[in-house]
């Protein structure tokens, strides 16, 4: 019985390990395109307290019109920006419910006279041609909008532990086919990466309609398959880079104030996120009860062959190895450090208790 338990749990384990794989690669990779003139588009850049890491992105732009939206920076966000070359504006005065980050994202949108909008983080930065190409794509491909996912950058132990297993949660719940296609109303963007034409992104009234929202990208991609917009989600891992948190604390308060809220607003995704996630943390209790009726020295060539549940334990170390790289040992600290967190996020969201974010409560 112990050994039927076993197996069905880790096939159920394996079977959200490779869907989310297979989700992920799914997603067209964005073509490299050699730029043969500047792309009429604008980079918009909503910035609070990113004095350290600024210059870099506005750099990642040279020649082209860079727009930052100083969000009431007090660490010189502003002069190390004008310094890089961009043209910096201060972020209108924000009321509440109104979150920082739209709220500075439809300003500069308001200021940009070009074709495209391209709304970048200021934790990204990108290969010189990465401009060119995404424009080139969403021309060539006559699309409104196109949204990026980027090649994440840790540095830090607590970063390479929890980040690769929580993208692979991400998209054990997410459907490639279905966010891009337009039939469907299962929405996603990355809010580190859109680039959308101008005219489309005022029909739908851009930032500015999603100013309460705590994740505005997801909600913008909602609004934007509800007026038929043509849009892809894309893979832009060899252009794109991005370093979302700088460590345990920043990675707590992150998923903290996102993602019980992203549960909430994919319903059907959020439910197989949070089963994946329940099924990951049976993973050391099956270990447990696989090994416990183990022959005190076992061939252990043969008996990984023998017995299918020990075989099948090793496949999550697998499944997890491309998300992890030459880390893939950590994924087992992952399973549990995370579902700490995405509970701690879940009892903040229902209780109404606001997050600590660059200074501000959302």
């Amino acid at each position: 019985m112990t050994e039927f338990l076993v197996i069905g749990l880790t096939i159920a384990i394996c079977f959200f390990l490779v869907k989310s794989l297979r989700n992920h690669s799914k997603l067209p990779e964005l073509p490299v395109k050699q730029p043969t003139g500047a792309p009429d588009v604008t980079v918009i850049i909503p910035a609070r307290n990113e004095a350290r890491q600024i210059e870099r992105v506005v750099r990642s732009f040279s020649g082209l019109p860079v727009i930052v939206v100083d969000d009431s920076s007090s660490d010189g966000t502003a002069e190390q920006a004008r310094m890089a070359g961009a043209l910096v504006i201060a972020a209108p005065t924000l009321y509440a419910p109104a979150k920082g980050k739209p709220n500075a994202c439809a300003a500069g949108a308001r200021l940009a006279k070009t074709k495209w909008l391209l709304f970048v983080d200021a934790d990204t930065w990108f290969e010189p041609g990465f401009a060119a190409s995404i424009v080139s794509y969403a021309e060539t491909n006559k699309l409104q909008m196109v949204t990026a996912f980027l090649h994440q950058h840790c540095i830090t132990l607590a970063e390479k532990v929890v980040l690769p297993y929580a993208f692979a949660l991400y998209f054990s719940g997410v459907s490639a086919r279905r966010v891009n296609d337009s039939h469907s109303a299962e929405a996603l963007a990355n809010g580190q990466c859109i680039l959308f034409e101008r005219s489309a992104y005022d029909s739908i009234g851009g930032h500015g309609t999603v100013l309460n929202s705590v994740i505005e990208d997801v909600a913008l991609a909602r609004l934007a398959k509800r007026h038929a917009l043509r849009l892809r989600v894309v893979r832009a891992e060899r252009m794109g880079n991005v370093r979302m948190y700088d460590g345990l604390s920043s990675i707590w308060r992150g998923f903290e104030k996102n993602s019980f809220r992203f549960l909430l607003i994919n319903p059907w995704s959020g439910a197989q996120v949070v089963l994946a996630s329940i099924l990951m943390t049976s993973w050391a209790p099956v270990l447990y009860l696989a090994y416990r009726d183990l022959p005190p020295s076992p061939a252990w060539p043969l008996l990984l062959i023998q017995t299918p549940a020990l075989f099948l334990l090793v496949m999550p170390f697998i499944l997890l190895a491309p998300w992890y790289g030459s880390c893939f040992v950590l994924a087992p600290a992952a399973v549990y450090l995370f579902q700490l967190i995405a509970l701690n996020g879940m009892f903040a969201t229902l209780t109404g208790r606001t997050s600590q974010w660059k200074g501000r409560r959302v």
